[in-house]
């Protein structure tokens, strides 16, 4: 199979990468930089998926930040992402490319919470404030896929995984997802010998973290069974915990002995946001990895990182 990933260089392509580059003959990768191809640029990306001819798209880029960035700049995260998932998934119908997978976000999902997200969730009410431009952006595409299934016989699916870390994150950049940012701080707390850590809010709330190597392997081998899914799935681990259980764990992993401070005058995001990932185990999903393995692994990742450079 001839799969075309966009995203390669960020955390989930990352690992979508090495895992079908892993599988040896069975996949034929094509992975275009951002220098290669600008993907918010329709016309090119279209020209580029007819001479690529792939058997199948796993669009996993995205202009992705933490809630600062999404504060100060919901244009940019509005504009940039709609037009790179346009642009995709056009280009996809266009060369006439049978499957789709495209990665969304549980964030997509209303604001308040009252158990478990289900599929059935999306657009029943008002977004996150902070995230409002990214998940409109990622909404729309999820609908793009749904009704390029129905109306040109395609198989374009779209997963929403729940918070995502792992080796491939961004460590110490406006980038950098919850656990790599919270791994990062604590890591430079311990190398400085600072009596404490700033948390932003009160570390109430609650939030569900897959990670990203167990879910790129699971949807690898979903490539051949996409016609089972709904148009969209959730796929999340399972549990969610406050963001000062994370801090606590990251405290264990990097070995610091300071405090944590918790600055209630900076947002803490809604209060709880957990998916309901039944469908998913359904046809097979299940999370390899504890969140401490996995965290230790991430420090581990963050650390070869610092010894490279």
């Amino acid at each position: 199979m001839r799969v075309l990933l966009t995203g390669g260089r960020g955390m989930l392509g990352s690992s979508f990468l090495a895992r079908l580059r892993r599988s040896g003959e069975q996949f034929d990768v094509i992975a275009p930089t951002r220098a290669e191809l600008d993907l918010r640029d329709r016309e090119s990306v279209a020209e580029y998926f007819a001479e690529a001819k792939p058997d199948a798209v796993i669009h996993a880029a995205a202009k992705v930040a933490g809630i600062a960035a999404k504060l100060a700049s919901p244009l940019d995260f509005l504009l940039d992402n709609v037009l790179m998932d346009s642009s995709v998934i056009d280009g996809a119908i266009r060369a006439g490319v049978p499957r789709l997978l495209y990665v969304g976000t549980a964030a997509a999902y209303p604001a308040a919470y009252v158990r478990p997200y289900i599929e059935a969730d999306l657009l029943t009410g008002a977004l996150e404030s902070a995230n409002e431009g990214y998940a409109l952006s990622k909404i729309a595409a999820v609908k793009l896929c749904e009704y390029a299934s129905s109306q040109h016989s395609l198989v374009y699916r779209a997963v929403l995984p729940s918070n995502l870390y792992g080796p491939y994150d961004h460590f110490g950049s406006p980038d950098a997802h919850l656990i790599a940012a919270t791994l990062t701080k604590v890591h430079r707390a311990h190398q400085a010998q600072a009596s404490s850590v700033e948390v932003w809010g009160d570390g109430t709330a609650r939030r569900e973290f897959t990670y990203s190597e167990d879910l790129a392997d699971w949807l690898v081998s979903q490539l051949d069974s996409l016609e089972q899914w709904p148009s969209w799935l959730n796929v999340g681990d399972g549990d969610d915990h406050s963001v000062a259980e994370y801090y606590e764990i990251a405290r264990d992993v990097v070995g610091y002995q300071g405090e944590l401070r918790f600055d209630t005058t900076k947002p803490s995001g809604v209060p709880r946001r957990l998916i309901d990932s039944s469908r998913a185990a359904a046809l097979g999903w299940r999370p390899q990895t504890s969140l401490r393995e996995g965290m230790a692994s991430a420090y581990a990742a963050l650390l070869a990182l610092e010894t490279e450079s």
